[in-house]
């Protein structure tokens, strides 16, 4: 991806179990330094999402790089940028919602 232009990407979720779950995923952006450079416009992350039994989803995740990416020599080594997800998954359960964490 070249910084300033959009990409969209896509993540791959499944439900191995016969019950319904409850996915939530967090990301991390490696290396560290370059995370202040990634922006999401639009992401599934932090978003509850729910998958049947044995569904498989394509979850997107719109982002760019900041363009003052390719001005900051600490990223002038030419290291890829990496954006991974970490998947949670609950059982679903009628009526039951996740707390909503609260930064105050």
């Amino acid at each position: 991806v070249v910084p300033v232009e959009t990409a969209l990407a896509f993540c791959k979720a499944k439900n191995p179990t016969n019950k319904p779950v409850i996915v939530i995923s967090t990301y991390n952006v490696v290396p560290f330094e370059a995370g202040q450079y990634f922006n999401k416009i639009q992401c599934f992350c932090f978003e509850e999402q729910r998958l049947n039994p044995q569904e498989e989803v394509d979850m997107p995740v719109f982002f760019y790089i900041d363009p003052e990416f390719a001005e900051d020599l600490r990223m002038a080594n030419g290291d890829p940028i990496t954006l991974s997800y970490h998947f949670f998954f609950f059982e679903a359960k009628e009526g039951h919602k996740f707390p909503v964490p609260s930064y105050n």
